[in-house]
C-alpha cells in the first residue's frame, strides 16, 4: 500500500514538473516578438474571442448571483453588528481576491479548456499535427502557445467583468429591497481604501496561473491523442477533472501564501 502510495505521489510530481516546465518554456517563448507571426496571432485573438467572449454572459449572470446573495448579505450583517468599516474589506477579500478568480476560471475551464481538448483531439486524429510538422511548423508555437496564452487573457477580463458585476448587482438589488443606504460613492469609496498592492497581486496571481495550467493541460491532453476519435471524449474528462484540481490547489496555495 505505502508503494501505491509513494508511486502516485512521485507520478503527481513529474506531472507538475513537467507542466512547470512547458509553463516556464510557453512564456519565455511568448515573450520573444519573433515568435508571434501573422497566423500565431490570428489563433491568439480566436482563442481570446472564443473563450472570453462568448463567456460573458454566463459570467455576468454568475456575477450577478453571487452580487445578489454574497455582497447584500455582507451589507446587511455589517450594519447590523455596527462594523460597517469592515465593509470594505470584506468585500475585496471575499468577492475579489477568492470568488472572482475562482469563478472565471472554472467558465474558462467548462467553456474553453473542453473546447482546447476537442480541437487539438480531432487535429491529431484527422493528421493536421502530422501536416504542419512535415512542413516544419513546430506545434508548440502554432497551436499550444497562442491558446495558453489567450486563455490567461480571458481568464483576466472574465474576472474584472465578475467583480465589477458583483459589486454592481449586489449594491443594485439592496438599494433595491432598502438594505443599502450608503452613497455609491461611499460604497465605492470604501471598496478602493481596502485594496491593497498584495491584493492586486493575489488576484493576478490567481487569474493567470490557473488559466496557464488550464491551457497547457488541455493543450497536451488532446495532442497526446492517437488515431481514434474515441480518444477524444476520454482527454476530454482527463483534462477538465486535472485542471479543476489544478485551479483549486493553485488558488489554495495562493490565498495560504497570502494570508500568511
Amino acid at each position: 500500500m505505502l508503494a501505491r502510495v509513494g508511486g502516485v505521489a512521485r507520478d503527481q510530481w513529474r506531472d507538475w514538473q513537467y507542466l512547470a516546465g512547458l509553463l516556464a518554456t510557453l512564456l519565455f517563448l511568448g515573450a520573444q516578438p519573433s515568435r508571434w507571426r501573422r497566423t500565431v496571432r490570428s489563433v491568439f485573438v480566436q482563442q481570446v474571442m472564443s473563450a472570453g467572449m462568448e463567456s460573458v454572459r454566463f459570467t455576468v449572470i454568475v456575477a450577478m448571483l453571487v452580487g445578489i446573495s454574497v455582497v447584500v448579505q455582507l451589507v446587511v450583517w455589517v450594519g447590523r453588528v455596527g462594523q460597517s468599516q469592515m465593509l470594505g474589506p470584506l468585500l475585496v477579500s471575499v468577492v475579489a481576491r477568492e470568488l472572482g478568480p475562482l469563478f472565471a476560471n472554472f467558465v474558462l475551464i467548462v467553456r474553453g479548456g473542453s473546447a482546447i481538448v476537442t480541437e487539438m483531439g480531432l487535429m491529431k486524429v484527422g493528421g493536421e499535427v502530422r501536416v504542419l510538422e512535415a512542413q516544419g511548423i513546430e506545434p508548440l508555437f502554432f497551436l499550444v502557445m497562442p491558446r495558453v496564452l489567450g486563455l490567461a487573457v480571458a481568464a483576466f477580463c472574465l474576472t474584472v467583468i465578475f467583480i465589477l458585476g458583483a459589486f454592481v448587482s449586489g449594491y443594485g438589488f439592496g438599494a433595491f429591497i432598502g438594505q443599502t443606504n450608503v452613497d455609491p460613492l461611499v460604497f465605492l469609496n470604501g471598496m478602493l481604501k481596502a485594496v491593497h498592492p498584495l491584493d492586486g497581486m493575489s488576484i493576478a496571481v490567481k487569474c493567470f496561473l490557473p488559466a496557464l495550467l488550464t491551457g497547457i493541460i488541455c493543450a497536451t491532453e488532446g495532442l497526446s491523442v492517437g488515431t481514434a476519435v474515441t480518444e477524444v471524449p476520454l482527454a476530454t474528462k482527463r483534462a477538465l477533472a486535472r485542471s479543476l484540481g489544478a485551479l483549486f490547489i493553485t488558488s489554495a496555495l495562493v490565498s495560504l501564501l497570502t494570508y500568511l
